[in-house]
C-alpha cells in the first residue's frame, strides 16, 4: 500500500481539521489519512495518506468531488505539494 505525503495551505486551520470531507471522500475507496499542522500556527497543513493503489488515488484527486471537498475545506490548490513513497 503506497504512502503519500501531501502539504498545502488552508484558509482556516481549525475548519480544515474539523471537516468531515476527508473521510467522506477517501474512506469509501479505502484511503486512510492522518492530519498534521504547523505548530508555528501558520496556515500550512499536511497529510500522510495510505492508498490502496496510485491509480485510485489519482482518479480521486482529479474528481469533481475532491475539488468540491478542497473548496469546502479552504484548501489553496496552488500550494499543494505531493510526495510519493519511493
Amino acid at each position: 500500500m503506497p504512502t503519500v505525503i501531501i502539504s498545502h495551505e488552508v484558509d482556516d486551520v481549525e475548519h480544515w481539521l474539523s471537516s468531515p470531507k476527508r473521510e467522506e471522500i477517501f474512506g469509501p475507496v479505502g484511503i486512510t489519512v492522518r492530519t498534521f499542522i504547523d505548530p508555528a500556527k501558520t496556515n500550512c497543513v499536511g497529510l500522510i495518506v495510505e492508498v490502496p493503489d496510485m491509480d485510485t488515488f489519482q482518479r480521486m484527486m482529479e474528481s469533481e468531488a475532491a475539488a468540491d471537498a478542497m473548496k469546502f475545506d479552504g484548501v489553496r490548490p496552488e500550494t499543494i505539494q505531493t510526495l510519493v513513497e519511493s
